[in-house]
Parts: structure tokens; C-alpha cells; sequence
């Protein structure tokens, strides 16, 4: 059995496909007896969807130096 905090970091690295199978499947079965790490996991898919459907995109390195500069130089 994982403990509810190990379930939460498994979900989140199953949503970006970093899991391993027995990490998959251990999590698996602790969302069977437990509703509330169902719901955060439930939860989290529909974020990470969200996310993908919105098409956000960071900042390059390159583009954060420029802001960083930019910033120094008003400072």
C-alpha cells in the first residue's frame, strides 16, 4: 500500500507519462479504497487537459535573460 502523498506524486507523474508500470498500477489500487486521492487524480487529468487545450508556452532562457536585463536596467 502507498501512502496519500506518494499516490498524489505517482498521479502527477503519470499526467506527464514519467510513471513506471508498478507505480501505475500501486496507485491503481489505492484510488479503489480511497475517494479523496480519486478525486484530486480526477481533478488533475482535467487540469492537465485544460493545459494542453490552452497551448501555454514558458519563456525561452533566452527570453527570460532579456526580461531579467531589462528589469536591472530599470531598477
Amino acid at each position: 500500500m502507498i501512502s496519500c502523498e506518494k499516490a498524489a506524486d505517482i498521479c502527477t507523474k503519470a499526467q506527464y507519462n514519467e510513471a513506471t508500470f508498478l507505480e501505475r498500477l500501486k496507485l491503481k489500487f489505492h484510488l479503489i479504497y480511497c475517494k479523496v486521492c480519486a478525486a484530486y487524480a480526477k481533478q488533475n487529468t482535467k487540469l492537465t487537459s485544460l493545459c494542453s487545450k490552452a497551448n501555454l508556452r514558458s519563456l525561452s532562457e533566452t527570453e527570460k535573460e532579456k526580461m531579467k536585463e531589462t528589469i536591472r536596467r530599470q531598477g
